[in-house]
């Protein structure tokens, strides 16, 4: 298998590469890379319009400003794509289900495996418990992080909402003289500090009880599994959108 990797010289981008090169069956044929002066046996482009090389999948770490760029030259190239940047506007998520109707593409705010069954624990967690309790989301990150919240906390909140039918509002972070908590709100909140990888809990806060389901990832590396076994399985798909949840079925 023939991958291009965009973001190939960042700091998942290098993880993804160690991934690959400890996979058998598939190589990095090129990158693509405003540092394009370095490179690990394939040719870098600093960008899309230079890139001549074809791949069977994309795996995307970049940056949210250039994930359309990148979706052009997949449409374009009819190249499947494995998107693991967060923080994308509406503009990019329409594009993204767009180009699902043309191409197979993978998008998950988390690659993680762990984080992903905690979005399923949660789930059901609200299901049972309902509105008798209140939610908050905090999330964790290390200080080079530039989006906030987490495309990982808006992903748990998301899923949590939809057991609620979208009834919830979210509120981010809490200031002030007049902040008591609405029934109807999932609090949402960022931690920026150090090194830390990315740490995610879920609090559900009864009368007299708390319950807290919570994940913490210790390497970088576990996000760059994560992209390369998306990778591997939609090179194999039809056209559409996938996530997660597909792997696991």
């Amino acid at each position: 298998m023939k991958v291009l990797l965009t973001g190939c010289n960042g700091n998942m981008g290098r993880m993804v590469h160690e991934v690959i090169a400890e996979t058998d069956g598939m190589e990095i044929v090129a990158g693509v890379d405003a540092l394009s002066q370095k490179s690990d046996g394939y040719p870098v482009f600093p960008n899309y319009e230079e890139c001549n090389v074809d791949a069977d999948v994309i795996i995307d770490f970049t940056h949210f400003s250039v994930v359309p760029e990148l979706l052009d030259y997949a449409f374009k190239t009819k190249t499947p794509v494995v998107i693991c940047t967060t923080g994308l506007d509406e503009d990019a998520l329409a594009k993204i289900d767009k180009y699902a109707k043309s191409i197979s593409i993978f998008r998950s705010g988390n690659m993680s495996l762990g984080i992903n069954l905690l979005i399923d624990l949660v789930k059901k967690a609200a299901s049972i418990l309902g509105s008798a309790y209140d939610v908050e989301i905090i999330e964790k990150h290390h200080n080079k992080k530039v989006d906030s919240p987490s495309g990982t906390a808006y992903m748990i909140a998301e899923e949590i909402n939809e057991e609620f039918n979208n009834s919830k509002d979210y509120v981010y972070g809490r200031y002030g003289n007049d902040t008591k908590r609405d029934k109807n709100e999932i609090g949402i909140h960022a931690v920026r500090g150090g090194t830390i990888v990315g740490e995610h809990s879920v609090i559900f806060a009864g009368a007299d009880e708390v319950i807290e389901v919570k994940h913490n990832a210790n390497s970088k590396k576990v996000f760059a599994q994560g992209a390369v076994k998306a990778a591997e399985f939609l090179a194999t798909k039809e056209n559409g959108l996938y996530d997660m949840n597909d792997i696991f079925k």
